[in-house]
């Protein structure tokens, strides 16, 4: 990378972070550019530069950590359920530990998809990383060949999604974390059993 191109990775990280801190405190709808841009020693112009939107900062804070949840995921040595239950139980870890308010905001992006096209792409994204986990699964045998893999991953999505509202709903009263590793411990194998090969 050149000196530029590093100064402007820098910039954008520091974007970001400010961004996060002050969503994660105040929420989105009052969080204003001005303040993430004052956060962060940039001008408003520098905003623009990045981003169309304050918006696309909640796509942005999601994008990177959770293509790294599906690399560790894929990369384990073991079965496809252990392979799903890492995903499930890493996923809901990272968002427990973004804060509530950003979980809120992810979550109301998603539900009301006119707004912005953040929900889209984040929900388009979490299907994508579920169908490759699964694929994997058909790949190795684990899997029946007729395994409905798109299906599959929403119903999965579908969990991870309305454990997440449940808890932002609760104001984070109990661990979305160990409630997914509780779901997946309990009820993973049944929901995939008639597709597993058994050897």
């Amino acid at each position: 990378m050149t000196n530029r191109q590093l100064a402007a990775a820098e910039t954008r990280k520091r974007l970001v972070e400010a961004a996060k801190a002050i969503i994660c405190d105040k929420g989105l709808s009052n969080t204003s550019i001005e303040e993430i841009t004052e956060a962060s020693g940039v001008s408003k112009g520098t905003f623009y530069t990045y981003f169309k939107r304050k918006e696309d900062i909640v796509f942005e804070l999601s994008g990177g950590m959770f293509d790294e949840i599906l690399a560790q995921s894929k990369a384990l040595e073991g079965s496809i359920l252990q392979k799903l239950e890492a995903y499930m139980v890493r996923f809901a870890r990272y968002i427990e530990k973004g804060s509530v308010k950003l979980a809120q905001e992810w979550i109301k992006n998603v539900v009301d998809p006119g707004i912005t096209d953040i929900g889209v792409n984040k929900l388009a994204k979490d299907l994508s990383a579920v169908e490759e986990l699964l694929s994997l699964g058909v790949a190795s045998g684990e899997l029946k060949a007729n395994a409905p893999i798109q299906q599959l991953s929403g119903t999965i999505t579908d969990l991870l999604y309305g454990q997440m509202a449940c808890w932002a709903i609760s104001g984070g009263s109990y661990s979305y974390e160990e409630r997914t590793r509780a779901f997946c411990e309990t009820h993973l194998e049944n929901l995939l059993k008639q597709y597993l090969e058994r050897v």
